[in-house]
């Protein structure tokens, strides 16, 4: 190599140190000499090396804060809390006033059973043997009571040992990984300018105040939370929830008044729904039952799906599950059909809408994350207690996973595939079942296979009120203890479940 070309070299390089530091600078803005040296060694080597920040140390987490770093911040808070809680607990609290309060309730009841002692000897009663048991039976608890007491009271030494320990070992491991941490955001800030940076004095006033009133309140509360009593229960009034819930129940009171031929006619129609599968089901005879199912699961699953299927429906027979499993089919599978027909093209919607997404998707949040025994309260509000009302709460369970998966299966269809199909003049519905759908249809298969088994899985509440079927035998199980019966009759709900999944999802595809 030419002396020019080494000479180049180094001007490059010189060149690029001079960038660096200038984008230090303008990054750390105070102390920034420092952060150059440190973060030039850092940078030698990748992964995490230690360096020693005595200010970071000093004042965390409130240095995190300072420097934008939250996420360190929070957890520092937290260690540092903890800290805090165990040196004030052993150097102001109270640390047997429990047993000390326990002590005196004994003492209390030892003084009227001795009082009660000295009126049945000047009576000659006959309780006077068990009285002088009981006192002492309650002297013996009174004086462990104590014991307990004094004990706690000599636990402050080692409590307030822990807190320091706690400090010190969360204070070094600040010192050491501080600088790397904010090598690393310095990293990313190089790529993102919009990210903190610097020592923000607001920053610092907010992490200040933050800490002051979570490690504050924290350790006062759990060393003497007799002297702030509202930090133990939330201040608030109880009639202000009485105040709601009646507003609640005013407002269904006249929803059931207002709407009450809307949820007939929903009513009318499930139940349409549901005898007609019922007649299907319950009122064919078994043989053929068995014969169409097998066949409907060969055409859709092969030999293996149809030979489960027939061994899956004489386990229902066998056992005497046969009437009540027909009659768990007819109800959740009315539910789960329900429930992909109209999820599957709300999914198609709300994928080619983000806005509508946005308004569903708090919704069916609610819907999955709500527990099924409070919509149960609505739903026999307003369709009463049976079958229907069974039916509606199944879909409103069992919906939000085929709308999901139906609209992350649509978008993460390539676009390079939909771009292909609209260069070649496709139409939005050729666009849609020939190209989007057919991409997605793993996606939106799990979305029904996931429908399928949560509908079947509200078999036993759905008998909670009086939708009949094998979830009556699991609850027969639960109150009389009856381990095989449960076991059997979940077994069949099972089989229910896995029978209408293998012939939804046909043949696995290799």
């Amino acid at each position: 190599m030419s002396d020019s070309s080494v000479q180049n070299t180094l001007q490059d390089d010189q060149q690029n140190t001079d960038k660096t530091e200038e984008l230090i600078h303008q990054f750390a803005k105070t102390n920034s000499p420092y952060y150059v040296n440190v973060f030039a060694k850092l940078s030698e080597a990748p992964g995490f090396r230690a360096s020693f920040n005595l200010f970071a140390a000093l004042f965390s987490p409130i240095w995190f804060g300072a420097r934008g770093l939250w996420s360190w911040f929070l957890v520092f808070l937290l260690v540092e809390s903890a800290g805090y809680i165990q040196l004030a607990r052993g150097l102001f609290g109270n640390l047997g006033q429990d047993q000390l309060e326990r002590a005196e309730a004994i003492r209390r009841t030892l003084n009227s059973r001795l009082e009660q002692i000295e009126e049945a000897r000047a009576t000659g009663s006959s309780s006077l043997a068990s009285l002088e048991r009981a006192t002492q039976s309650l002297q013996g608890a009174l004086d462990d009571a104590l014991a307990q007491a004094q004990a706690a009271s000599g636990d402050s030494l080692g409590l307030i040992i822990l807190g320091l320990f706690i400090l010190i070992a969360s204070k070094v491991i600040v010192a050491l990984s501080a600088n790397w941490t904010l090598e690393t955001r310095f990293t990313k800030w190089r790529s993102d300018n919009s990210l903190a940076h610097g020592l923000s004095m607001p920053r610092t006033l907010i992490a200040t105040v933050i800490f002051g009133t979570v490690a504050g309140l924290t350790a006062l509360r759990f060393a003497r939370p007799d002297l702030v009593p509202s930090l133990l229960d939330f201040p608030t009034d109880k009639m202000i929830r009485i105040g709601i819930a009646d507003s609640i129940k005013g407002w269904f009171d006249w929803a059931k008044q207002s709407g009450g031929e809307f949820f007939n006619t929903i009513t009318l129609s499930v139940r349409s729904l549901l005898d007609a599968l019922e007649v299907v089901f319950v009122g064919t005879p078994w043989p053929v039952t068995i014969l169409v199912v097998a066949i409907l699961a060969w055409l859709s699953g092969g030999a293996r799906v149809a030979i489960f299927t027939t061994a899956a429906l004489a386990y229902l027979g066998i056992l005497g599950f046969w009437e009540k499993a027909m009659t768990t089919i007819s109800l959740l599978g009315a539910a789960a059909m329900v429930s992909i027909t109209l999820g599957i093209p709300i999914g198609i919607a709300c994928a080619r809408h983000p806005r509508l997404y946005l308004i569903v998707r708090p919704i069916l949040d609610f819907m999955q994350s709500m527990p099924s025994f409070v919509y149960l309260i609505p739903v026999i509000a307003f369709f009463g207690a049976g079958k229907p009302a069974a039916i509606v709460a199944t879909l409103i369970f069992g919906s939000p996973p085929v709308i999901r998966l139906t609209v992350l299966g649509l978008q993460q269809v390539p676009h390079a595939a939909r771009e292909a199909a609209l260069a070649f003049g496709a139409t939005p519905s050729y666009l849609l079942f020939k190209v989007d759908l057919p991409l997605a249809s793993k996606t939106i298969m799990a979305g029904v296979n996931q429908t399928i088994l949560l509908s079947l899985a509200m078999v036993v509440v759905a008998s909670l009120i009086g939708a009949k079927g094998l979830g009556e035998d699991v609850l027969e199980a639960l109150q009389f203890a009856s381990e095989g019966q449960g076991i059997l009759a979940g077994l069949a709900i099972l089989f229910c479940a896995l029978i209408l999944d293998r012939i939804v999802a046909g043949k696995a595809k290799t």
